[in-house]
């Protein structure tokens, strides 16, 4: 079919995979312009009724279904004999593949690849569509990691890995339920059971059930116990195969009741209060009763007795006179029963069989309480303390918990001893976001993880130190931890400090907690024009308003006043206006030993006008004068120290 184009779009490019009643291949849409798949019924499957309402029936089932974890349906048709259905192309690999490569998975991995397919079959058994063939052959793993379930609703064609049973194909043989083997009605938890298999072998990787033939195959789901997943793999949790021995329970009323409910275990199988939980039991094998069972062959001789007769004729009529007074006796015992039971000791009957008693719900009532109501209802009561999140004493669980006992039956009420008690571990010169974020996941709340922000020398945000300490005893359900976190060192602001003494400044530092480095480094003199002698005039390394260290020190540049051959110089300009009648904008710039390009004055002339500059020289720097007449230079002067 390479090269063909069904439904005059899709172009058939090239074959990706399929199974026993069709074949998958990857199409482009030529409509849409992207890569489709499109699944072919085999031709040999073409005429057959039966065949062709399942394949159509897959594409019904799927386009009712619209989860991230579902192959989306885009079409299905018919050209000439080539039934069709077009779908999502998903680029990756399936699980089997993975399984082949890297079994036995990570947990984590396998747990993030359960979960998806869990919901997808939660979103599927919402919509009344059972799979009835979870296998890792039908989940598709994308390029992006996530996991797709594909052939919803398609029953696959006999091969070497199913079973066929009055022309209906029921599962693959490795991977299907009790119900499938014996051929009884299949629901939601047929699926569950499935996932179960599926997750047992991602983590172990190993079937849990092999055999010479699929019907051998079939006979271990109804007849034998799984081995025990932490057996083969020790590194799974307790709480993970807690959830795989659930799933695979040969009773279906003993597995998980919902696709959600087995969502929220996966989801929580790795919360640190669950890796470690109680192995979960059962109350039987969970074998199925029906199932063939092996009685030991007779050996020849084991177990006989052979007995020597003198008479032939003596013995069959000593055998009838034997029986006769035991059968009198007997009759005439049963008859004294019937009388003591119907009329001589009324209410007899009530006294040897026990009554059927209503349980009172005690689940939530403090212990005292609830072992009062059912020893009040007339029953024993068997207390098993254990570690809950609920307040100590509080009854968690009682088993069992029907509606009606017999009285006098046993009742273990599960009674919360508190939380566990856990030694406090170091957090410090850690992230703070990081360690409430950690201890969230613990399942501490936001009002138990307590901050207070310190100085210190380690980096900004950072834990310091914690209360409790290190190693103390800390209830996490009840109990709160204090994280101090550093803002960093602490710093103060930056003294003004300009036109101050040296004393004055010294004590402006000492004031906020500065101090001027020692000897020659803590002072400097420099020449000033503007700033008196003996008074500062400028600060090193920080300056007026910034925050400082306090470890730091702080050096003074401290003025000797202006230098010796400075001159100053007066010169008289007069100013006259471009225009007569009219006023001109005279702006005045100087450079001379003190500024350089500053602007002196500006002023409006109307007619002519005298004004004096005033301007400093020394022997190494002279003056000069710029006057700008309406913003074009119209006067300069230069004005040399030897002049």
């Amino acid at each position: 079919m390479i090269g063909e184009t069904l439904g005059g779009r899709y172009e058939i490019l090239q074959r990706v995979g399929g199974g026993g009643m069709a074949l998958v291949y990857k199409a482009q849409d030529l409509l849409l312009n992207r890569y489709v798949a499109v699944k072919v019924l085999r031709q040999q499957y073409v005429h057959d009724e039966e065949f062709v309402r399942r394949f159509r029936r897959e594409a019904q089932s799927a386009a009712s279904l619209s989860h991230p974890n579902v192959v989306s349906m885009y079409d299905v048709g018919q050209e000439g004999e080539n039934h069709f259905i077009v779908m999502e192309y998903v680029e990756g690999m399936t699980l089997n593949d993975l399984i082949r490569e890297k079994s036995p998975l990570q947990v984590e991995d396998a747990l993030h690849i359960a979960t998806q397919i869990c919901d997808a079959l939660e979103h599927a058994h919402h919509n009344q569509i059972i799979h009835r063939d979870i296998k890792p052959h039908n989940i598709l793993i994308g390029k992006n990691g996530r996991i797709k379930v594909t052939d919803f609703g398609i029953a696959r064609a006999t091969t070497s890995s199913t079973i066929t049973q009055t022309g209906s194909v029921i599962g693959s043989v490795h991977y299907f339920s009790p119900e499938h083997a014996k051929g009884t009605s299949t629901g939601a938890k047929s699926d569950l059971y499935s996932l179960g298999i599926v997750l047992y072998q991602m983590l172990t990787g190993k079937l849990p059930f092999l055999g010479e033939s699929p019907i051998s195959v079939a006979l271990k789901h109804l007849q034998e116990n799984v081995e025990e997943p932490r057996k083969v793999n020790p590194l799974i949790p307790q709480s993970v195969e807690n959830i795989i021995l659930k799933a695979m329970r040969k009773n279906p009323d003993e597995r998980y009741q919902s696709a959600a409910d087995m969502l929220l275990d996966l989801e929580t199988a790795l919360d640190p209060k669950r890796r470690n939980e109680p192995k979960l039991t059962f109350l039987d094998d969970g074998l199925d009763a029906d199932a063939t069972r092996v009685v030991p062959a007779l050996r020849p001789g084991a177990g006989l007795e052979v007995e020597v007769r003198d008479d032939p004729e003596e013995e069959p009529r000593r055998k009838r006179n034997i029986w006769i007074a035991p059968l009198i006796w007997t009759g005439i015992f049963a008859a004294f029963l019937a009388v003591m039971w119907f009329w001589v000791i009324p209410g007899f009957k009530d006294k040897i069989i026990p009554k059927d008693v209503e349980v009172p719900q005690v689940v939530g009532k403090m212990q005292t309480e609830a072992e009062g109501l059912l020893t009040q209802a007339g029953f024993q009561v068997v207390v098993e303390p254990q570690y809950s999140d609920k307040p100590e004493g509080q009854v968690t669980k009682q088993t069992p918990d029907g509606a009606k006992l017999k009285e006098k039956s046993i009742i273990t009420l599960s009674v919360s001893k508190g939380a566990e008690k856990q030694l406090m571990q170091s957090y410090k010169d850690r992230l703070f976001k990081d360690v409430k974020a950690e201890l969230v996941a613990a399942g501490l709340k936001d009002d138990q993880i307590l901050s207070d922000a310190v100085y210190s020398e380690l980096p900004v945000d950072t834990v310091v130190s914690q209360e409790p300490a290190v190693g103390t005893v800390f209830d996490p359900v009840n109990g709160k931890v204090k994280f101090f976190i550093s803002k960093g060192r602490q710093t103060v602001i930056m003294p003004d400090l300009l036109n101050s003494t040296v004393a004055e400044a010294e004590a402006k530092l000492m004031s906020v907690g500065l101090k001027l480095a020692a000897g020659d480094k803590g002072r400097e003199n420099v020449e000033s024009f503007d700033i008196a002698s003996g008074r500062v005039v400028d600060t090193h390394p920080f300056k007026k308003g910034e925050a400082v260290d306090p470890s730091m020190e702080i050096k003074l540049f401290v003025s000797s006043g202006p230098p010796k051959d400075a001159v100053p110089y007066t010169s008289d300009k007069k100013l006259t206006a471009a225009n007569s009648g009219k006023s001109s904008i005279f702006r005045i710039v100087i450079s001379d030993a003190r500024v350089e390009n500053q602007d002196y004055n500006t002023m409006e002339v109307a007619g002519s006008e005298l004004t004096k500059v005033k301007v400093t020289l020394t022997k190494e720097k002279g003056a000069t004068i710029l006057i700008y007449r309406d913003n074009v230079l119209w006067d300069s002067e230069t004005i040399n120290y030897q002049n």
